[in-house]
């Protein structure tokens, strides 16, 4: 008897289940409820480092060297955990690759030469930081009223302002809330504060110019993230100690109380250099509300904090990388 033609149009089902159905969906509900650890070690013979060099291409294309890759995608959130899900030992390792991976662009015929700044505009930035502390003294000598005020808001507007804006956003609320602190100390601790604060100015920039290019060269010569943050704590800790020695000698000029204008100096200080580099504004914000406070100890505790926050955000290459 010829087979019934119901029976020869119906599929054959293997024992495992029909494709596409139960077995085949559980298994790609499961693929995709990995994420990034089922695509990074799920395949054997699988890349993957392919997805992650096709979503951080500009970066690894624009960069100059590993270390700058690594840098980015330290500043991405990227983990040596996360590397090692991509089958290499750290995060430095999977930046080589990236970048060794990367097609780089032909180079164009003329290629537009970058002039360094040179002597002129080093002197003319230096002057400017120079100009708080001399017009502070100079009126704080001839007795302008007024003038403590003056000197505390001319010092807050050349200490901490930052070469890179914070967050991608100009730090206006820093900015307000450093102007609020050192105007409240003035009219706490008195007018002398004010041309204290702006003799240590100067001293400042030159600190924080010193600190960048020694941590740029110590970024330069490392080959690991890692090595780069064991340098650059005892980096950040000197630039301190040298600050707080010129806002000490700064105090002695004006006649102010250390124990007064030098911590409230090494607090604008770090403000402008977590600023500087890049770093979040919300705990800057938080540690100068903290020294609005009428305790004589807010302003050591918002120091500290501040500290603490530098030595975690500033030992990152991303704080150093190329803006």
């Amino acid at each position: 008897m010829p087979p019934s033609p119901r029976a020869s149009i119906a599929p054959r089902l293997r024992p495992g289940g029909p494709p596409g159905g139960a077995g085949s969906g559980r298994a790609a509900a499961d693929q995709v409820a990995g994420g990034p650890r089922a695509m990074a070690g799920g395949r054997r013979g699988g890349d993957p480092v392919k997805a992650l060099l096709h979503r951080h291409r500009e970066l690894c294309e624009r960069a100059v060297d590993a270390l700058e890759v690594a840098a980015g995608l330290e500043a991405c959130g990227i983990t040596d955990r996360t590397a090692a899900r991509f089958r290499h030992r750290d995060v430095f390792s999977l930046a080589e690759e990236l970048y060794a991976r990367t097609p780089r662009r032909e180079e164009p015929a003329e290629e537009p030469v970058r002039v360094p700044a040179g002597g002129r505009t080093v002197a003319r930035r230096f002057g400017g930081a120079l100009l708080p502390g001399a017009l502070g003294c100079a009126a704080a000598a001839a007795g302008v009223p007024g003038s403590g005020w003056a000197a505390g808001l001319l010092a807050v507007l050349a200490l901490v302002w930052p070469g890179r804006a914070a967050g991608g956003r100009f730090p206006w609320a820093a900015h307000l809330l450093a102007a609020a602190v050192a105007g409240w100390a003035v009219h706490r601790h008195g007018p002398a504060l004010g041309p204290a604060l702006a003799l240590a100015v100067a001293p400042g920039y030159l600190t924080a110019a010193l600190y960048a290019a020694r941590a740029r060269r110590r970024l330069a010569g490392s080959r690991a993230l890692d090595e780069f943050a064991a340098g650059a704590r005892p980096l950040l800790a000197g630039a301190l100690l040298l600050f707080t020695a010129a806002a000490t000698g700064a105090a002695a000029l004006a006649g102010a109380a250390p124990a007064t204008a030098v911590p409230l100096a090494v607090l604008l200080f770090l403000v402008r250099l977590l600023l500087g580099h890049g770093a979040h504004r919300a705990p800057v914000a938080a540690a100068l509300a903290l020294a609005l406070v009428p305790v004589p100890a807010a302003v050591y505790a918002a120091v500290a904090g501040l500290l603490v926050h530098a030595l975690l955000a500033l030992s990152r290459a991303s704080a150093h990388a190329r803006p």
